[in-house]
């Protein structure tokens, strides 16, 4: 699920923490030789992309490019046209999870400055599995219902209920039959050459957010000469698919807890939760204690406590959010809001998202199958980082009874690609910077823009100027800012900047920070319930 920094992946490496990642697999620059029946075009049913003029349809591609005349399934897709004369091609679009929605990312267009995207047909699609895609997988809608066990098993008898719920969700999992062999992001990465042919284009150009970026270094490995133009944000590390990754995340959230610990210090004449960073910290986990004691209300415990605040790790958009939230929980006892925070990310009933997240983690590289290697893994690093270790470990172990095969994962390869735009701020914690420098070196012919000290992932297009300049002179022009000599960055911007509460702004400050909440609010609601990769 989620996220290091190079000198805290070599510390962990140091006391033994982190898996050898799995072998790689060489595959061909070449796909399935199928051609698609073409997309019945049709007026779209989403409020959102009906107001856009965006049309919608669904590819038609085997389930088993093997066996490209047997059974298929259906991904939904949408397309907004292009607005101006000077066509460039299509453009797709991937939100990340795995399993996030990209349906409605057709309208992403119009985020992007100097109407650069206006020459694109968008094209924002439902990887197979997910969504509006037929058949959606689905396991046990109310496998995070309130009144979980909790996360960090103290007790012999917690570990064992952790590892029975995850066993049982797994074998739910089986009833979605034959496609749970064929949801690799291989399988997706052809989906996209499918509806490549579909639309009638030589090439595509695409934007891919968090996982999504991984699934365009897949699709590049793949086909090469079929990519244009590629911006990538937030940049998974292709070494470390997916055990190791995780790993990384739990040091990486755990340093950006803090850091947002600091900041609810900083306005501590607001919220009232400490003068320091310690002292807010110490108050966050004695409340995570007693709610793991007694659920606020009945339904918020220490985990849900845990997955609300996770948020604050990923963006500073919500920052305020949860502030008024904590706030009102340790001072009023308002545990409505915190419930509303919850089921935000964690919609009751829909576990879409989660699904298909395991269906293609647990098969795109051998998971290890020793818990016994998993237990001393989670508990060196909680030792060290307990924010979400332990979190973090049961939302993936699931891939220890997963009921399909997993493969290997492609060894990526950028050398024949034409170019490529990477992002990422430097403390990003899903995917964190060591892979941004990782893909750079990787694709010779690419240009990396970070920003130093942001925590913020996959941020592009939410208002930052010197990002989102850049990406669009990238999109109308094909222009990349100048690569330079080493290991580092080619061009630094500030980062998404971190919110001034609106009681202390100035009358221009709220003004600007309302200016850049509804930039960044429209963005991550396209990118919405993504809490993953």
């Amino acid at each position: 699920m989620r996220k290091i920094v190079t000198a805290l992946a070599a510390a962990a490496v140091a006391a033994g923490t982190l898996a050898v990642a799995p072998a790689a697999t060489a595959v061909q620059p070449q796909g399935p030789d199928y051609a698609p029946p073409p997309i019945k075009w049709g007026p779209c049913s989403a409020p959102g992309l009906a107001k856009a003029g965006a049309e919608c349809g669904f590819l038609v591609v085997p389930m088993d490019y093997a066996q490209p005349s047997g059974p298929t399934v259906q991904i939904a897709v949408s397309r907004v046209k292009h607005k101006t004369a000077k066509y460039q091609g299509v453009l797709l679009v991937n939100p990340g999870g795995p399993g996030g929605s990209g349906l409605g990312l057709s309208v992403l267009g119009r985020n992007v400055p100097q109407h650069a995207g206006d020459s694109y047909d968008w094209i924002g699609f439902d990887p197979r599995g997910v969504g509006s895609s037929k058949p959606a997988l689905t396991c046990d809608g109310s496998y995070f219902a309130p009144g979980r066990p909790a996360y960090v098993p103290k007790t012999p008898q917690l570990e064992s209920t952790w590892r029975a719920r995850t066993k049982g969700y797994a074998e739910a999992c089986a009833k979605n039959g034959p496609l749970l062999q064929h949801i690799k992001t291989t399988d997706v990465a052809h989906d996209m050459d499918s509806l490549r042919k579909a639309l009638g284009q030589q090439q595509i150009n695409y934007y891919g957010f968090s996982y999504g970026t991984y699934l365009g270094q897949v699709y590049s490995t793949l086909y090469p000469d079929r990519m244009r133009r590629m911006v990538l944000d937030g940049n998974v590390d292709p070494r470390k698919v997916w055990y190791d990754a995780n790993l990384d995340q739990d040091v990486a959230f755990d340093r950006n807890i803090r850091i947002y610990f600091d900041w609810l210090a900083k306005y501590d004449n607001v919220y009232h939760l400490g003068k320091t960073g310690s002292a807010v910290e110490q108050l966050w986990y004695a409340q995570q204690r007693k709610l793991d004691r007694d659920p606020a209300g009945g339904v918020i415990g220490g985990d849900e406590w845990t997955d609300i605040f996770l948020q604050a790790g990923y963006y500073v958009f919500g920052w305020e959010d949860m502030a008024k939230a904590f706030d009102g929980w340790v001072h009023r006892g308002d545990w409505q809001t915190l419930k509303a925070l919850y089921e935000k990310s964690n919609a009751p009933g829909d576990d879409n998202g989660y699904a298909v997240y395991n269906a293609v983690q647990c098969t795109d590289a051998q998971w290890p199958q020793d818990w016994d290697r998993w237990r001393r893994d989670a508990w060196a690093t909680h030792t060290r980082a307990p924010f979400e270790t332990w979190s973090n470990t049961w939302y993936n172990a699931t891939c220890l009874n997963w009921p399909a095969k997993a493969g290997k994962p492609v060894d990526i390869d950028g050398s024949k690609a034409s170019g490529a735009l990477l992002i990422s701020e430097e403390l990003d914690a899903a995917t964190p910077y060591s892979g941004s420098l990782e893909v750079r070196k990787r694709y010779p012919r690419s240009s990396l823009i970070s920003a130093p000290g942001g925590t913020t992932h996959a941020g592009s297009l939410s208002g930052v100027s010197c990002v989102d300049d850049k990406v669009a002179d990238y999109l109308a022009t094909g222009a990349l800012p100048k690569r330079v000599r080493g290991d580092h960055s080619d061009v630094q911007c500030a980062p998404v900047p971190q919110p001034v509460p609106s009681p202390v702004a100035s009358g221009a400050q709220q003004k600007a920070d309302a200016q850049a909440k509804a930039a960044a609010e429209e963005k991550q609601g396209l990118l919405a319930g993504l809490l993953r990769f």
